[in-house]
């Protein structure tokens, strides 16, 4: 009787320990901070525009729905019951390169709970001396991948260096690996880890449009024959094939034209994003592996594991870690936040205006910008500040996991950064620590 008590008493509570006393875990979907919506309890993740994926679901089978009934239905006897299998299958297809590529992490780049530490901290700075330095925090820094200097920035909403070729979703509000756009037609950022699936989806679209415009002139041309009219009176006779043949047409230059352009876009390495925000003006560029390689390195290459586990179980309200540098307070959006104990802005090191490299990433989320303090926000009033500036921004609710390393008095690449530079040519190097901003700071 005795065991049986202390077995149940010592039994682990369903909840991961909220009944012992500890903290009251949740899945990490529940608290995600991005504006992204989860399904099947967060085994899949759309963005916050996800109610358009129906309507694109509508635009693809409704059409292929009246080709098989008034079109594939009339060649039976010529050509059997395969034109309607066919459509229905590669239609099927069609629908499961959307679902893979509207429904997965498209490369998210989990949060830090708090900015990493500023370069130049030193724990004598809090001793007395710290009216004398100000903390340094450099807006940009670099990486240099086969000999050319790539630019990455920080980003004030993830509080993280984004790796090159990352950039920030405005729409899903999150950082996302080798970003290409946002697409509004899947719901969804189209990222490192669902570009392929993308191209797949649009490509086997337009093939599913020629098939069906192109049996619908056949249905025409066999109605022209067997009553022996003009081609006229053949379409009078079959609206079915005038409007699938027109809604064809005009969904073919659509998925058509996207097809081509990222057919381009793979070919030179290029993301959208990087075609339209960067141009390379002759100058080579530093991911480029080749036609053959880049095409290989789309559809050929294993797609790497999501950095975040969106069912694992994290504490429903996380402690904050203790700030390292107490005259030091992280970046925050739109403008840097004062400094609680010393009323200053934290000095920025912008670099970005005397390296005349490429860059690596573009802002498209509108804060990143060197804020330059005037005497005007100096003497702002600091509660109001902190009160305008959520929380929210300083705390991410899912496990933590940086792209960068962390030690006291600078901030050096992650193992993960230098494995990517490593991976994208053969002559490739990533400066440390101390070199990466050390050629553009006075």
């Amino acid at each position: 009787m005795m065991d049986a008590e202390s077995r149940h008493r010592h039994r682990p509570s369903p909840d991961g320990g909220a009944a012992a006393g500890g903290p009251e875990l949740v899945r990490t979907y529940k608290t995600w901070k991005g504006s992204n919506i989860f399904l099947l309890g967060g085994r899949l993740i759309f963005g916050p525009d996800v109610r358009s994926l129906p309507l694109t679901v509508f635009l693809l089978t409704v059409p292929v729905a009246v080709f098989c009934v008034f079109v594939g239905r009339k060649l039976i006897d010529h050509l059997g019951i395969s034109v309607i299998v066919a459509a229905s299958l590669w239609t099927l297809l069609v629908l499961v390169f959307l679902m893979l590529t509207s429904g997965r992490d498209p490369g998210i780049v989990p949060r830090n709970l708090c900015p990493p530490e500023p370069e130049d901290y030193d724990a004598s700075m809090e001793s007395g001396s710290s009216e004398s330095q100000q903390p340094r925090f450099p807006r940009t820094r670099e990486v240099v991948i086969n000999g050319i200097t790539v630019k990455i920035k920080y980003c004030d909403t993830c509080m993280l260096y984004r790796p090159p070729r990352c950039s920030h979703c405005s729409i899903c509000n999150n950082c996302v690996q080798r970003f290409d756009h946002h697409c509004p037609w899947v719901g969804q950022c189209i990222g490192l880890r669902n570009y392929r699936f993308f191209f797949m989806f649009v490509s086997s679209a337009t093939l599913l449009c020629l098939y069906v415009q192109g049996f619908c002139w056949v249905y025409v041309v066999r109605i022209m024959h067997g009553e022996d009219i003009s081609i006229w009176k053949a379409l009078v006779k079959t609206p079915a094939s005038i409007a699938l043949i027109i809604y064809s047409f005009i969904a073919f230059w659509f998925v058509g034209g996207l097809t081509v352009f990222h057919s381009y876009l793979i070919s030179m390495n290029q993301s959208t994003y990087e075609n339209f925000r960067y141009r390379y003006d002759g100058r080579e560029n530093p991911f480029n592996k080749g036609t053959i390689k880049n095409f290989m390195e789309v559809f050929c290459t294993s797609i790497s594991p999501s950095k975040n586990n969106f069912r694992a179980k994290v504490p429903k309200d996380p402690v904050l870690p203790a700030p390292v540098g107490a005259n030091f307070v992280s970046p925050v959006m739109g403008r840097a936040m004062s400094d609680i104990e010393m009323g200053r802005k934290p000095f920025w090191n912008d670099a970005s205006g005397e390296v005349g490299d490429y860059e690596g990433q573009f802002s498209n989320d509108g804060v990143n910008k060197d804020p330059r303090v005037s005497e005007a926000d100096r003497s702002q009033d600091l509660s109001r500040s902190l009160r305008t500036e959520s929380t929210e921004r300083h705390v991410a609710l899912h496990p933590r996991r940086s792209s960068w390393g962390r030690r006291s008095g600078s901030i050096d690449i992650s193992p993960e950064v230098l494995a990517f530079a490593a991976g994208v040519g053969d002559s490739k190097q990533v400066t440390d620590g101390n070199g990466i901003n050390g050629d553009t700071r006075n």
